[in-house]
C-alpha cells in the first residue's frame, strides 16, 4: 500500500489532525482536554509503527509522514507549554535550534552528498524521549497541581535540555564526517 492508503499512515495523519487541538485546548486553560488528546495522539505514534511492522506496510510517505507528525506534535506541545508558563522559553528555543540544526544539516547532506537516509542515533532517541517524559510531566503538573509532579517536572528540565545539545551536537559530528568523507 502506497500514501495515505495504509492505516500506518492515516494514524500518522491522524496525529498531525489532533496537533492543533492539543495546543488550543492548552492554550485556553483546559489541560485536562490538552492531556487526553496528547495521549491519544501519542497513541496513534505507537500503533502506526507497530501497525507498519506488522502488516509490512511501510512507505516512502510515512516514512517522512511519521516524524514531521511527532515534531510538529511535541515543537507545538513545548511552545503552548511555554506560552502557558509551564516551561523556560529557554528550553524551547534549544529543543527548536537543535531541530533547526538538524533540518540545516540534513539540507547540506541533501545537497552536496548521494547520502538519502538519516538513521536516528541512540543520543536523538534518548532527547527524544525526555523530550516527551518532561512534556508529559508538565502536562499532567498542569492538570494536577501537585508538588511532587511539579519536582518532577522541574527535575527534568536539566537532562532534557542537556540531551537535547548533546544529541544536536552528536549529530552535527556525524553530519560533518558524513560530508568530509563525500
Amino acid at each position: 500500500m502506497t500514501g495515505f492508503r495504509s492505516l500506518p499512515n492515516l494514524l500518522s495523519l491522524l496525529r498531525l489532525v489532533l496537533a492543533p487541538f492539543v495546543f488550543w485546548e492548552m492554550l485556553n486553560g483546559r489541560h485536562e482536554s490538552a492531556l487526553c488528546l496528547f495521549i491519544a495522539a501519542a497513541v496513534t505514534d505507537a500503533l502506526d509503527g507497530a501497525f507498519a511492522r506488522h502488516f509490512r506496510q511501510t512507505t516512502q510517505f510515512g516514512a517522512y509522514l511519521d516524524p514531521i507528525a511527532d515534531k510538529v506534535l511535541l515543537s507545538g506541545v513545548f511552545l503552548s507549554l511555554a506560552a502557558v508558563h509551564s516551561v523556560p522559553w529557554w528550553l524551547v528555543i534549544v529543543i527548536f535550534g537543535r531541530d533547526v540544526l538538524l533540518l540545516a544539516s540534513s539540507a547540506v547532506a541533501l545537497l552536496f552528498t548521494k547520502v538519502r537516509q538519516f538513521r536516528p542515533s541512540v543520543w536523538g532517541k534518548l532527547s527524544t524521549f525526555l523530550q516527551i517524559v518532561c512534556a508529559t510531566a508538565w502536562m499532567v503538573q498542569n492538570v494536577l497541581n501537585s508538588a511532587p509532579i511539579q519536582a518532577i517536572a522541574n527535575a527534568l528540565i536539566w537532562p532534557t535540555a542537556a540531551a537535547t545539545i548533546w544529541s544536536a551536537l552528536h549529530y552535527s559530528w556525524c553530519g560533518f564526517r558524513i560530508v568530509r568523507a563525500h
